[in-house]
């Protein structure tokens, strides 16, 4: 059964249709509430209240996006409202966004098989690119975030903030050349895209 087919259940009170929804997408959630918080703590109660939002309201879902778009719409503006939230609260830049991995923990960055010389860099160019993406305004760490770490398409990312596409494109390229500045600035990265020191430590 599509996640279409199980929305339209669930819409009509089927609880058990909404519990698969969730089994099928709460890890998705999850990972983007982490990438964007920086904090599992803070990623479990955004995933649970983006479920119980979504719950309540089913009978505004019309079908005209999938239902996991709809859903990761919602997700990410109870991430951005929880940051800007954050922000009020301590008068600060916002959080330092996490790298780790949502199932396994940190990575491991110091690998017992690199030499030590290669560990250290590693670990620095990794805090160096968190630090980075954590400097970025919302708006640029948002769709950076959608594209480079959840995998999302131009048009799914268009279809989540309600932008149109040439929108979404020029804003990711704008991220991406923030990024790759604030990288060379910390002297920790080689004159390469910004996008590939993400994929980098994707891999890692």
């Amino acid at each position: 059964m599509t996640d279409q087919e199980l929305a339209a259940r669930a819409r009509d009170g089927d609880q058990d249709a909404f519990e698969q929804l969730v089994r099928d997408n709460e890890k998705r959630i999850y990972t983007l509430a982490l990438r964007m918080t920086g904090s599992r703590e803070d990623a479990l109660d955004l995933t649970q209240d983006a479920f119980f939002q979504a719950w309540k309201a089913l009978p505004t879902f019309q079908g005209e996006s999938s239902f996991a778009t709809w859903l990761y719409r919602l997700a990410t503006n109870l991430c951005l409202d929880h940051l800007r939230a954050q922000k009020r609260r301590t008068q600060s830049m916002g959080p330092a966004l996490s790298l780790d991995d949502e199932e396994n923990g940190p990575v491991q960055v110091a690998d017992q098989q690199l030499q030590p010389q290669e560990a250290v860099e590693r670990s620095e160019r990794r805090r160096a690119l968190e630090r980075g993406l954590a400097s970025l305004p919302d708006h640029h760490r948002q769709v950076l975030i959608m594209r480079e770490l959840s995998g999302l398409s131009y048009q799914e990312i268009a279809q989540v903030l309600d932008l149109d596409l040439g929108t979404v494109k020029s804003r990711i390229a704008r991220a991406r050349l923030s990024l790759r500045k604030i990288l060379l600035e910390d002297g920790n990265f080689f004159d390469s895209p910004a996008s590939m020191e993400i994929e980098r430590h994707r891999k890692e």
